[in-house]
């Protein structure tokens, strides 16, 4: 699979190289992007351009990281398993783990959508009001003290 990735990258790298030949050679952007075979707008292909004749090869490299779509089933049955036995375990120790555990990087925001996902964020059930957060004061031995809201009884609606 990494293999198939990496020869994805690759012929990518080759394509862009190629266009940029071509529109150093004369062509012009359009008969040049459609005979590397890539979609690109005008600005991204002469940003390109300009990116070879500063950088050289290594601005043909594609750098992003970005995190995948979805989690592998491996990793996804470690992620369920370990914050079910830890709740209160914050995102960022849970990142540092996977990282330990599969040599992979997950983006924090990605990790809170998927504990989301599947009920194991640490404060699953908590409502924000007006952006305050999970915090709500209330009054305990006749002092204001704040409360994290996953902590206070449900209230209901007399009938």
């Amino acid at each position: 699979m990494e293999e198939q990735e990496e020869g994805k990258r690759e012929l990518a790298r080759a394509a862009k190289a190629h266009l940029v030949q071509l529109m150093q050679a004369g062509y012009p952007w359009r008969e040049a992007v459609a005979a590397a075979g890539l979609h690109m707008s005008r600005s991204t292909a002469y940003r390109l351009v300009q990116a070879v004749q500063t950088h050289g090869e290594a601005a043909l490299q594609d750098k992003r990281q970005g995190h995948p779509a979805k989690l592998r089933e491996a990793v996804l049955q470690w992620l369920v398993a370990t914050c079910r036995a830890h709740p209160q375990m914050p995102s960022s120790e849970v990142r540092v783990a996977l990282q330990e555990q599969f040599d992979i990087a997950v983006s924090l925001g990605h990790l809170n959508r998927v504990r989301a996902q599947w009920g194991m964020g640490k404060r699953v059930g908590c409502q924000k009001k007006n952006g305050t957060g999970s915090l709500l004061h209330r009054k305990l031995n006749g002092k204001r003290v704040l409360v994290p809201c996953c902590l206070l009884p449900l209230r209901t609606r007399p009938d």
